[in-house]
């Protein structure tokens, strides 16, 4: 498809942001009477999902220990249950299973999550937790658990498939998706409005730009003229820090198991929830019983018939290098840098045995192929989003994306007028405002 000289909207980037804006803001422009979806465009490098959207593990969950998190995830629930078959969602639930030093944040959360009306169960007590979860797979095994908080919601998403239907809800409403155009740079006028998309096959002039861009947010972030250093006052102290990075890159560790998927059903022959389990309990090579790690550690994992295994991962780590330094193509599986290694393999495998019996001697049917990627984090591992230069929408999700389907939602009203409460602590001034998120023990950066 050929791009056009101009266009009132563009959104730049066909993944879950962008896709969920450009289709929701359909809805709105048709709804309000002030257009349709021809108004919109939606420009993609590559095409759809081929960034950090294809390759995500695809798990929408709630167990966020920040209540703003919480809350907007409960929202972006919804959107996933309103049409489950199009985007492919499987609502299996989720479990958060912990040791004693996250027991206080997760008994936060659950509490929260009663007060909000979102379903879930919380056990606490070691006997008590290791009754519950053998009451769905009789080989648990997992040590030093005190407490499990079982989300009825939620799930997870295939995330091809999903991006699929929701592109074709987007075009059926008229919305163009062009793939193969790369931006360039963002032209604004006296005032810092942004007054044209400059691209690789020409210039579009238009009236609002919503920047969906994934890891790529740091290249825009230049091309808006924002800084890349920032200032972060401490809320609590008023103490101020200068010169934090605005941006920092984490390489993500996930893989598969190359595993029939219903090893993992339950007890009943059901599918599972989602599992994720943060313990302290020392982790050892299933392979020949060396000590692996004496500290925190987590994972996450699932079976899914997309990813033709149980699929999961466990904490990311920083990749050592200033952000401008950072190359982010190629992206994902095709990346020769940014990859998950052995080691993760080791660890994830291990600790799935380390909960589970049926995993015990499986590290050989571990996936040897390239998978991982990176995420552009903000100081605070919590997403930007807020309006910027006046006529310009940042989605800037700090890894937390692919379950956030509901964001496009809330941008589109805000473009339309509307400000959103749930969108209001996710705004850039927080930092120099001091209106932190707060932090929990989680040994995830977005827990």
């Amino acid at each position: 498809m050929t791009a056009p000289s101009c266009s009132p909207y563009v959104i730049i980037g066909a993944g879950i942001h962008g896709l969920s804006t450009a289709y929701h803001l359909a809805l709105q422009l048709k709804a309000t009477g002030r257009g349709t979806g021809r108004d919109i465009i939606v420009l993609e490098k590559s095409g759809i999902c081929a960034g950090a959207t294809g390759i995500a593990c695809g798990v929408i969950r709630n167990n966020y220990f920040q209540p703003a998190m919480r809350e907007l995830m409960a929202h972006s629930v919804n959107i996933w249950e309103s049409d489950r078959e199009t985007y492919s969602y499987h609502p299996v639930g989720y479990m958060q299973i912990s040791c004693e030093s996250m027991h206080e944040d997760v008994a936060a959360i659950h509490a929260q999550q009663q007060a909000i009306g979102y379903e879930s169960v919380f056990i606490e007590g070691a006997a008590d937790s290791e009754l519950y979860m053998k009451g769905l797979f009789s080989d648990w095994r997992a040590q030093g658990i005190t407490s499990v908080l079982h989300e009825k919601p939620g799930g997870y998403a295939n995330n091809s498939l999903a991006m699929q239907g929701l592109a074709a809800k987007a075009e059926a409403l008229g919305v163009r998706i062009i793939s193969g155009i790369t931006v360039t740079a963002l032209e604004g006028d006296n005032s810092g409005a942004i007054v044209a998309v400059v691209t690789d096959q020409g210039r579009i002039d238009c009236d609002y730009t919503v920047v969906a861009a994934g890891p790529w947010v740091r290249s825009f972030w230049e091309m808006l003229e924002l800084p890349m250093e920032i200032s972060i006052r401490n809320g609590a102290t008023d103490e101020i820090s200068e010169g934090i990075p605005m941006w920092i890159y984490w390489s993500l560790q996930e893989g598969t198991l190359g595993i029939d998927p219903t090893l993992q059903v339950t007890n009943e022959g059901n599918m599972p929830p989602v599992i994720h389990v943060d313990t302290d309990a020392p982790l050892h090579s299933d392979q020949d019983g060396r000590l692996l790690t004496d500290t925190l550690w987590g994972i996450y994992y699932k079976p899914d018939f997309h990813f033709d295994g149980v699929q999961g991962g466990a904490a990311p780590f920083i990749v050592d290098k200033p952000a401008n330094e950072v190359a982010v193509d190629p992206y994902g599986p095709d990346s020769p840098e940014f990859v998950v290694g052995r080691e993760f393999a080791e660890m994830w495998v291990s600790a799935l045995a380390h909960c589970q019996q049926r995993f015990s001697g499986t590290l050989p049917r571990f996936k040897r192929e390239p998978s991982g990627g990176i995420g552009a984090f903000t100081p605070d591992s919590f997403p930007v989003f807020d309006t910027m230069k006046e006529n310009c929408f940042v989605i800037a999700d700090s890894n937390h994306g692919y379950k956030m389907i509901g964001v496009g939602d809330l941008v589109a009203q805000t473009i339309c007028g509307s400000k959103p409460d749930l969108l209001n602590p996710f705004r850039f001034s927080r930092y120099a405002e001091g209106d932190l998120h707060p932090v929990s023990n989680s040994p995830f950066p977005w827990s």
